[in-house]
């Protein structure tokens, strides 16, 4: 564990039975849960000696140390990318990232990501979270468009975190799935784990899955398909689309959870991408208080795709299925 300096912690009464990573995440220095969690599977972290799970529970008095990685220079290019911002002050910002735009660097796309147009924009927002990630909260799939929030301060970035992490940040998605949605709205609450065979997917079929919710409400019915606006509930990977997948109502252009099937209805080619909006989220400006709400306007391939479908004859709708 070298390059590294030691973080000691002491779990006071009031932590006792918390989570390992949760405990974690509220330290000096160590940023997200899921930063937390990635120090731990790096057996960065030790409890009274001995290395620990994510989930393992902690007892008053246990000692935790931690070995931070030293920071070191960004190596982050500054790259003039389109950026819609929606709304900005000293502490946060609000973006509108479209379609196909990654949020951060990782394996496949080490250029060309959000992060890298903030760092052109905004300079290399320096200390706020990890590395190859500055300023990044929470996160968009690539094909999914629609607002993201970026701290600009580490103390913002705290502030957020603890929210998500609380669950007191509202978000709200628009999302066309295919099929006609029966009934005018719902709570699809079923865990979330990863694919029993093929890891790189999530699904309700699992043997580890985390409790997951997602309300649901029917916007419009067009042909074939049908415009509904989601609450998740909980944070989970690809949870709304796994959730509709698994409701069997995939997100139209879903290449991982929306597999086709021969009786599917001739709209899936319409979609370019998985059509899934963030529309809106609603949370506590970390500095003053004040409750926010900042929406972002329906990506424009996504309005082309809802004008095809309302050209569609309405024969094209199958049977009403549940959700």
């Amino acid at each position: 564990m070298s390059g590294a300096s030691p973080l000691v912690l002491v779990v006071p009464p009031g932590a006792a039975g918390e989570r390992l990573d949760r405990f974690l995440a509220r330290a000096p220095g160590v940023g997200t849960r899921s930063q937390a969690k990635q120090l731990v599977d790096a057996g960065r972290v030790r409890v009274d000696g001995v290395a620990r799970k994510a989930s393992h529970p902690l007892r008053a008095g246990a000692t935790v140390v931690v070995e931070v990685p030293t920071p070191t220079p960004t190596t982050l290019e500054p790259e003039p990318l389109p950026l819609s911002v929606l709304y900005e002050d000293a502490e946060i910002l609000a973006v509108d990232k479209p379609a196909g735009l990654v949020v951060h660097p990782a394996p496949g796309a080490w250029r060309g990501t959000l992060v890298h147009a903030l760092v052109h924009r905004y300079g290399p927002l320096a200390g706020v979270g990890a590395p190859g990630r500055p300023g990044i909260v929470h996160r968009l799939d690539r094909d999914t468009s629609g607002v993201l929030l970026v701290a600009r301060t580490s103390a913002a970035l705290e502030g957020l975190a603890r929210q998500f992490r609380e669950r007191t940040v509202e978000k709200r998605y628009l999302a066309v799935v295919r099929g006609r949605v029966a009934g005018t709205s719902g709570l699809i609450d079923r865990p979330i784990g990863r694919h029993p065979r093929e890891r790189k997917r999530m699904s309700v079929v699992t043997r580890r899955g985390r409790s997951a919710q997602t309300r649901w409400t029917v916007v419009e019915r067009l042909a074939g398909a049908t415009l509904v606006r989601l609450e998740p509930h909980t944070g989970r990977t690809h949870q709304l689309r796994v959730h509709l997948a698994a409701a069997g109502h995939p997100i139209l252009g879903d290449r991982v959870y929306g597999r086709e099937r021969r009786s599917a209805p001739p709209v899936e080619p319409l979609a370019s991408r998985q059509a899934l909006h963030a529309e809106q989220i609603r949370f506590a400006h970390p500095r003053t208080g004040e409750r926010l709400t900042i929406r972002a306007p329906l990506a424009p391939d996504l309005e082309r795709l809802l004008a095809a479908l309302r050209q569609l004859p309405a024969r094209t709708a199958k049977t009403p299925r549940s959700a």
